[in-house]
């Protein structure tokens, strides 16, 4: 899996550009709102692996709005919520409504790369457990399949067996006519 796709929403412009030039330097690649209203007709257009939103935004749509509107449009969506006003039940709140993480301003990059690592991870990891499931999926129906051939083969030998048995056990014909007639049964 490449890097994340991601959407980082803030109303602040300085934070907003310095996230953004910080995680294309690490290579993501990034798209940026700065408001909610704007993430929520961006997240409606593309698909993000995560957003990265500000919790206390203007415009009558904070963080807690853009988490559940990222949800509701895509589920994989992973969010995590950034907020200068950092409470226990604010990270209580977000963590109820699906966010992958909350962290505080100002930012530390290196945790914030580990978490997105993080969720890169467990996306990878979502991934191979679908394309296993699938696999698994495709190898049942197969062997289903080549079961079903082995059980028709097999009455049509138990069916053959049974003629030249029949066949054999019969003393009125002579044994080599029964011999010849089990031999062709058998090549059949």
């Amino acid at each position: 899996m490449t890097l994340l796709k991601i959407l980082v929403v803030d109303d602040d412009p300085v934070t907003r550009t310095l996230l953004a030039k910080r995680l294309i330097r690490e290579a993501y690649t990034v798209d940026t709102a700065e408001d909610g209203r704007v993430a929520l007709e961006k997240l409606a257009r593309q698909l993000y692996d995560v957003v990265l939103t500000d919790l206390i935004m203007p415009g009558g749509m904070d963080g807690i709005g853009v988490l559940e509107a990222a949800k509701r449009i895509n589920i994989k969506t992973e969010v995590v919520l950034i907020t200068a006003h950092a409470s226990v039940d604010n990270a209580i709140e977000a963590m109820k409504k699906g966010a992958a993480d909350y962290l505080q301003k100002p930012i530390n990059f290196d945790e914030l790369f580990l978490r997105l690592d993080k969720i890169r991870n467990l996306k990878m990891l979502i991934k191979n457990a679908l394309d296993l499931g699938e696999a698994m999926d495709v190898t049942e129906k197969r062997s289903a399949e080549t079961i079903q051939n082995l059980e028709i083969m097999v009455a049509g030998l138990n069916g053959r067996l049974a003629t030249i048995k029949t066949v054999l056990l019969k003393e009125e014909m002579a044994p080599e006519t029964r011999i010849l007639f089990a031999l062709d049964r058998l090549n059949e």
